[in-house]
């Protein structure tokens, strides 16, 4: 395991600048440790739901965790994030990270690579969501 601190800019898309940033160091799999910073807009898919919620004001990045997939393409196979905003009144939500949660002035991440690995999505027929599958790299 290696860690790398990244710091993220504005207009960077949090999710895709972060999986960008695991292949580009040459892994297929990594965990973000922790992360702050500030978005707007954040898309957030909340507990249950369907539909993703956008949150177009500027908002705190209280929190963000979960597993990156170093694939730059949406679908199965990708990240799964986690994360908690907070608005100018202090209000709190919390959900799973879409693409297009924006980096506002910044995003500070810790990330944990995990060279030999490979992280993907697989529907697991007892939740009938697209579940994490960790497999070993060949060679590794």
């Amino acid at each position: 395991m290696r860690m790398l601190p990244v710091r993220l800019h504005p207009g960077d898309d949090l999710r895709r600048a972060l999986e960008v940033v695991v292949a580009g160091e040459g892994a297929a799999a990594a965990f973000v440790l922790s992360g702050i910073g500030s978005l707007r807009p954040a898309m957030i898919r909340l507990a249950g739901a369907e539909e993703v919620t956008v949150i177009d004001a500027d908002t705190e990045l209280l929190t963000l965790s979960g597993t990156i997939a170093a694939q730059v393409v949406p679908g199965p196979g990708s990240s799964h994030l986690h994360l908690s905003v907070a608005d100018a009144q202090g209000r709190v939500i919390g959900g799973h990270a879409g693409y297009g949660c924006i980096v506002r002035t910044t995003a500070e991440v810790l990330l944990a690579l995990l060279p030999g690995w490979h992280f993907s999505r697989e529907i697991d027929p007892v939740t009938g969501w697209a579940e994490l599958a960790v497999r070993r790299q060949p060679g590794r």
